[in-house]
């Protein structure tokens, strides 16, 4: 299960779901406990690994118990007054703000599928996962700068392992496949992204969602360039 923190407070609430609603509201729903305070949001795989950091969203826009909605522009939820005039329906976003809500939501689909990590066969035969924050990739790039310019072996760790040392060439394994990782979802991301901005309806973007299969004019340029970047790599 995903989890966050909030501001500097060390403690992780657990949560179904987090998604942006317009360009200024953000829901969150919670699994039970929910924060007394508001402030930066880290976000968390359900590895624990941290995925990435929201900021702005410090305003309580409406409580519902479990579900809580956040603003970004100081904004509160105004219920509505007892009046005999018709009340009106629901929001119903413009279709530029449904599209700019679908690029925030990929973004952060993306960001969580990068951190998330991937699975390396070392020289000794066994498999091994490594998670790919933020952090990691500054701790594995300087890991693989190391054996590059001579170093026999160096430390780094597995996802729940103990820090051990690792030959040169199962860091240089373990750094190509990080860069393989992060270059697919990238670029994966940003053809969705072309796809969102060039849908003509509110279906179309609905249907778009982290993970589906590309249209073919997209998928086939993908697959070139991840194609000829894996040539250029062999």
């Amino acid at each position: 299960m995903e989890a966050i923190k909030i501001g500097n407070n060390k403690k992780l609430y657990n949560i179904e779901s987090i998604h942006p609603q317009t360009p200024n509201i953000m829901q969150i729903i919670f699994a039970d406990e929910i924060p007394a305070e508001w402030g930066k949001i880290t976000l968390y795989t359900s590895g624990g690994e941290e995925a990435t950091t929201i900021t702005g969203y410090d305003t309580i826009y409406r409580d519902e118990g479990r579900t809580v909605y956040l603003s970004n522009d100081g904004s509160t939820y105004q219920a509505p007054t007892d009046t005999p005039q018709e009340l009106p329906g629901p929001y119903t976003p413009t279709l530029p703000e449904r599209r700019l809500s679908k690029l925030q939501e990929i973004a952060a689909a993306c960001a969580m599928a990068i951190a998330a990590g991937f699975d390396v066969q070392l020289s000794d035969g066994s498999t091994e996962r490594y998670s790919l924050t933020e952090t990691d990739q500054i701790n594995l790039s300087a890991a693989v700068a190391a054996v590059q310019v001579g170093a026999p072996a160096y430390p780094y760790h597995a996802d729940g392992t103990l820090c051990k040392l690792y030959q040169a060439a199962d860091i240089i394994s373990i750094g190509t496949a990080a860069t393989e990782h992060k270059l697919y979802h990238t670029t994966y991301c940003n053809h969705l992204n072309a796809w969102i901005r060039r849908a003509e309806s509110f279906a179309e973007i609905d249907a778009i969602s982290y993970g589906a299969a590309l249209p073919a004019d997209l998928a086939d340029n993908m697959a070139t360039i991840i194609a000829a970047v894996s040539g250029g790599n062999a």
